[in-house]
């Protein structure tokens, strides 16, 4: 069972205990991520995790990576919309050495300037990479299509413009205002005893800066028809992201939901992979995918394809979609639904280290955790009649939103294939 302390300063402790396990994975959260930052300091989360492995007081970058891989173990980071997490995992002996590196890491980076700029142009690179991949860059102008004018729709990496702009002053200003106690989260699970590891942890607690934990900017634009955005470009395919505006993930529906985009599209048994790809073969892969938010979510379904199949592939989509709203899942596919979904759940939670980014997720988006047990209650109450009502819901015109990356010159109408 999961243990959470509060420590007096508001950071908290979270951990898992899995005592027939050799490993401990270990991850400090933070509350932060990229919906967080004004326009002007777009990519300062992500800019700040790439720093925070270029060097401490007492470490150089080398040693980071030495101090850990030398243990046998492995450390790395990411930066999401909502939260960041810099995480590590090694013999579950080697945690007061996995505990020293990171959280020297958190709190002692040296941010030289010749660092920064080294990283800026490193994180340039990487966006120049990511534009060159379609089936990403798809995704970057769909989330500015599903959320205009608003951090959602920005990218993580931010620009080149922004990047420019983000100084040694702006980026520790940054951290210091949002890199606080209450908004972060140590979370471990493994071969571990919950009073040792908040032990360990209190030692670093006073080094934590005070704080009321960031707020970001909700999204108030509400959409009033369906949109289409194209990025013409020379390439073999077209790639195509499908974005469907959705719940937050406090609402109730996310479970049926969750469901709904297993049959639509999660696996190779689901009925956009049976129609497009096996019975038609229009599409290598296709697939569908949730995201869920504090206040908003979205279910995509993204597809590379033929640029002359894509008005088919479209129609084919819109079919799935409506049947769904029409006519409830039969209690067969819907079973096999649920079941696939607690299966993956329980395999995934065999890992340390997916043990402990279910805890940080779980504290930082909802104050609590919220057992497998319990999501798999929740599950497995699901009706196909509530399968029904959440598509008709959310599978409305208003809601939908189409990128593509395509050598078309023109915009396919998003209403010719909706009333086909």
């Amino acid at each position: 069972m999961p243990r959470v302390t509060s420590l007096p300063n508001g950071l908290t402790v979270v951990t898992s205990e899995m005592p027939h396990r050799s490993s401990v994975s270990l991850g400090l959260w933070v509350g932060v991520g990229g919906r967080f930052e004004p326009a002007e300091l777009s990519g300062a989360s992500h800019f700040i995790e790439h720093l925070l492995f270029k060097g401490t007081r007492k470490r150089s970058a080398k040693q980071i990576s030495q101090d850990v891989e030398g243990i046998g173990g492995d450390l790395n980071a990411f930066t999401g919309e909502e939260n960041t997490c810099y995480y590590s995992k090694a013999r579950h002996d080697k945690f007061p050495e996995l505990l020293d590196v990171v959280m020297d890491m958190f709190h002692n980076s040296k941010f030289e300037r010749t660092e920064i700029d080294k990283e800026r142009s490193v994180i340039k690179e990487e966006l120049a990479m990511y534009l060159d991949q379609p089936q990403h860059h798809v995704q970057e102008i769909l989330n500015a299509t599903l959320w205009p004018d608003h951090p959602l729709g920005r990218s993580l990496t931010g620009t080149e413009k922004t990047l420019d702009g983000l100084t040694r002053a702006r980026l520790l200003a940054f951290q210091r205002s949002n890199y606080v106690a209450s908004a972060a989260i140590v979370a471990a699970a493994g071969r571990l005893k919950h009073a040792q590891v908040v032990r360990a942890v209190t030692r670093f607690a006073r080094q934590f800066h005070h704080g009321k934990r960031p707020q970001f900017l909700p999204v108030s634009e509400a959409q009033t028809a369906p949109r289409v955005n194209l990025f013409t470009k020379r390439t073999e395919q077209t790639q195509l992201a499908l974005g469907i505006r959705a719940c937050s993930r406090h609402d109730k529906r996310r479970y049926a939901l969750r469901l709904l985009s297993t049959m639509l599209g999660e696996n190779m048994s689901s009925r956009l992979w049976q129609v497009i790809r096996e019975d038609r073969g229009l599409a290598y892969s296709i697939s569908s995918g949730l995201s869920f938010f504090d206040d908003v979510g979205a279910l995509t379904i993204s597809a590379g394809l033929d640029t002359e199949n894509l008005e088919l592939v479209l129609k084919l989509i819109a079919q799935e979609l409506r049947r769904f709203a029409e006519t409830a899942p039969m209690p067969g596919e819907l079973r096999r639904a649920r079941d696939y979904v607690i299966g993956q759940i329980e395999l995934s939670l065999e890992s340390t280290t997916n043990q402990m980014m279910w805890l940080g997720e779980q504290m930082l988006a909802y104050g609590k955790i919220i057992s497998p047990r319990e999501a798999e209650r929740h599950l497995c109450a699901v009706t196909p009649g509530q399968i029904r009502a959440a598509a008709r819901d959310f599978f409305r015109p208003e809601r939908l939103n189409l990128a593509l990356v395509s050598p078309l010159k023109k915009a396919p109408s998003l209403a010719r294939w909706l009333e086909n």
